[in-house]
């Protein structure tokens, strides 16, 4: 039974992550609904299922990661016009992270304090996000890749930094904050998640040594695994489908799934 939940919530994890709904505010829904309290504050297991997600996603963007790593560093070397789109769409993503960095490192265990991780808050999560999705639903956008500014980079990372708060929506606040910058579905969509690579990357390195000290390290390898290994496999599969829904504009399923979600959590959930 124990191995089970953390096949489940690897699932939920890998499942919610691509989606403008929060995964993190899945999972302790999960959690209360599985009765799993010993994985309450587990951030090990999260740090590894989010490992999985950003797995994942790498893969799904590879091409486009791998031309832009080589480009950037070409353009620096040769100052080739050729190559400046993609210099410039890098400094996007570095303009884009800065503030969700500086933030994570001087509020976010203010913020936890304050705002810890309760169904009221997550509940609550859950409805700003409905408000927010439906306000962006039918928006379409007219920037592309490269038509992107330091100015809509530093909106979005700014933006970004509210998903700081337990049970909003990374993915959720860089998408809304996107479009709402007229930028085109599909465009915002693979920007959002270049932003949540390096994001994931130090996460995942900060929390390496307390991962690889903590006790009975041995006794968690499987169950973190399956978790990871869940994660991983739903997370790709979750988000070749979401970038479909995406390029139809289904977004007000999405507002309307967070509502009914939201107040599941502040009036059922609650008080079970």
């Amino acid at each position: 039974m124990e191995l089970i939940k953390y096949i489940i919530l690897g699932i939920v994890q890998g499942f919610t992550e691509p989606l403008p709904i929060s995964s993190s505010g899945h999972v302790f829904v999960f959690k209360n609904l599985l009765g799993a309290s010993e994985l309450m504050n587990d951030l090990n297991f999260e740090i590894i299922v989010n490992f999985g997600s950003l797995i994942a996603i790498i893969l799904i963007y590879f091409n486009d990661i791998v031309r832009l790593i080589k480009n950037f560093f070409l353009y620096l070397k040769t100052k080739n016009n050729e190559y400046k789109s993609d210099f410039k769409y890098c400094l996007l993503i570095i303009i884009g992270v800065i503030p969700i960095g500086i933030a994570g490192v001087l509020l976010k265990d203010k913020i936890e304090s304050v705002l810890g991780a309760t169904t009221t808050i997550v509940g609550i999560a859950f409805l700003i996000t409905s408000i927010f999705l439906y306000l962006v639903r039918d928006i379409k956008g007219r920037k592309d890749d490269y038509d992107i500014t330091f100015a809509d980079a530093l909106f979005i990372g700014f933006i970004q930094i509210v998903a700081l708060v337990p049970g909003i929506s990374r993915s959720g606040t860089t998408l809304i904050a996107a479009l709402s910058r007229d930028i085109k579905r599909s465009p915002a969509l693979k920007y959002s998640f270049m932003l949540y690579i390096p994001i994931s990357i130090g996460t995942m390195i900060l929390g390496v040594k307390d991962l690889i000290t903590m006790p009975n390290l041995s006794d968690y390898l499987l169950p973190y695994g399956l978790g990871f290994i869940a994660s991983l496999v739903v997370s790709y599969f979750s988000l070749r489908w979401f970038k479909n829904i995406m390029n139809k504009g289904k977004l007000a399923y999405f507002s309307i799934y967070c509502l009914l979600l939201g107040l599941f959590v502040l009036f059922i959930l609650k008080h079970i």
